[in-house]
Order: C-alpha cells, then structure tokens, then sequence
C-alpha cells in the first residue's frame, strides 16, 4: 500500500534537487559583473550517503550536494533522502508532529523523503535562503511538510515583498485560505523564543500536512517546491553586483550565528535526522562556514 505514492513523492525531490543544482551552477557561470566575479565558478561535490538499521541492514540514503567557495555561494546544500526502517521510542519524541500515533509503538515502520536547501551568499546584500519538502509515511498515517523562507542579514522590502508573492501566486491556485495560512505558520516556526525575534522575513512553512486526499496535498507540496526558484533567483540576480563593506561583512556574520542558533536549538528537520541516524555532516550542512557571536 502506498508504494506508488512514495515512488512518485521521491523522484519529484529528486527532480527538484537536479532543477535546482543546475539553475544554482548556471548562476555562478553568469556572474561576470562585481564582486567575486574573477573568481572560478563554483561546482557541486556530490556524495551519496547511505543509512543503516541497527542490526547494519540497509536503510535508505540520499545524494548530498555541496558547493564550497564560488563567485555567488559561499556555501549551498541541496540535499535529497529516502529513508526508511523503524522508529526508536527518541526517533519518534523527535517528530515534528504525530507524536503517540496509534499502533506505532506496536509497529514503528516509517518511511521518508524530501529535498532540504540552505544557501549562505558571497555577498552580504544577497539574502541566505532555505527551504525543504517530505513526504512521511507510517503503516498509521501519512503526511507532508516542507515550505520555504528568505533570511536577509541586510533586508530589503522589495525583495522580501517579490519572494512572498512569488508563493502566493503558487499557492492560490489551491485555495486563497493556504497562503495566508503558511504565511503565519512559517511566522511561528521561524521564530527564535531566547532572542525574541524572527530568524528572518519570513516565507510559507506547512507540518503535519493531511487533508486526506493524497493527490491533492502532493500537488500543493509540489507547487511549494515550484515557486522556489522563481522567488529566489530574481533576488540573487539583482544583489550579487552590488559592493560591500567590512561592515556589511560583519552584521552577515552575526547574523549567520542567529541561524545557527536556530537550526542547532530548534529545528525539528536537524533533531530527527541525527536521532534516525542520518550522515551528520548531511544533516547539519545547513550550518553556515562561518558566523560571529558578538
């Protein structure tokens, strides 16, 4: 039951992962005008990483992509998993959400996939982004999560306003009650209790997301994967020419430690993959190659 549905889930984040690798490369072959421009472009390091059970049978895996040092991306993961085995009693206290599932405890079966990308920019005045989609099932329930958000260190209201259109416009086809709706929910979840702010401006984010009617929440997962490139690339495109200082420097560097602080403290994506026993360094590519703490 449901082999179809995650075959098809799986080759979509897989589809979306090269999509989005090849825009990201193209990016860097273009940037011939401004900062880091005689640089060599920068290429994705690919490994494949393998998970296993327990008892060291195979338990699924996924492709890690990482780009290291180039004109445009300082650092960029585009990561991409399918995972399965079963779910240990920390495992599922780590779940987003569904926690106490009935008959889990009895039958821990779990299977998963999804695309996760956080990219932290050369240039100060481009924004960091992130964004990820999965799909989850149990022989009990199944569901879907994933969303998207823009974390400038030097804001600019055009750019904030253009990447929340851009997912509204994508959204809407669904029903105008879902923007609004993900829009509040990434609000929320994005936000870091111990220095009562956001992390960033914000975005869509959806968890736990069921309606019942599988084609119709894979279709509104897929179109939350679609309006990435559109939201993201126009702003890198417009910013990566612009020329910073020290200064600009320092405040994307601090502002790089709040994220890290909110991916380490509470991101629920970085909390069950190390406690399902996921590659670490897959898991925690989402941390930027440098920050400051002030």
């Amino acid at each position: 039951m449901f082999e179809i549905e995650k075959s098809t889930a799986s080759a979509w984040f897989r589809q979306l992962r090269d999509d989005i690798v090849v825009a990201f490369e193209a990016l860097e072959d273009s940037h011939d005008t401004g900062p880091f421009a005689a640089a060599q472009p920068g290429r994705f390091e690919v490994k494949e990483t393998k998970r296993h059970s327990d008892d060291g049978s195979d338990a699924g895996g996924g492709l890690m992509s990482v780009m290291r040092g180039g004109r445009v991306f300082e650092k960029v993961g585009v990561n991409v998993s399918t995972v399965y085995g079963t779910l240990g009693e920390r495992a599922q206290h780590a779940m987003a959400a569904r926690k106490g599932i009935p008959g889990m405890t009895e039958d821990p079966r779990f299977w998963a996939s999804g695309i996760s990308l956080v990219a932290h920019m050369q240039n100060p005045h481009v924004p960091a982004v992130h964004m990820n989609t999965r799909m989850f099932w149990t022989p009990h329930a199944w569901w879907f999560g994933g969303g998207s958000d823009l974390n400038p260190c030097i804001e600019y209201e055009d750019d904030t306003a253009h990447f929340h259109s851009v997912q509204k416009a994508h959204l809407d086809p669904h029903g105008p009650g879902h923007y609004p709706r993900l829009k509040e929910w990434a609000d929320e979840y994005f936000y870091i209790p111990h220095r009562k702010r956001a992390r960033g401006v914000g975005g869509i984010f959806m968890d736990d997301y069921c309606t019942g009617d599988w084609t119709a929440d894979f279709a509104l997962t897929q179109d939350i994967g679609r309006a990435f490139l559109p939201a993201f690339l126009p702003l890198v495109e417009k910013r990566r020419v612009q020329g910073f200082d020290d200064a600009d420097k320092n405040t994307q560097l601090v502002h790089r430690g709040l994220y890290a602080e909110y991916n380490l403290v509470y991101d629920r994506g970085t909390k069950f993959g190390l406690e399902t026993g996921h590659d670490p360094d897959a898991v925690l590519m989402s941390l930027p190659p440098l920050a400051k703490w002030v």
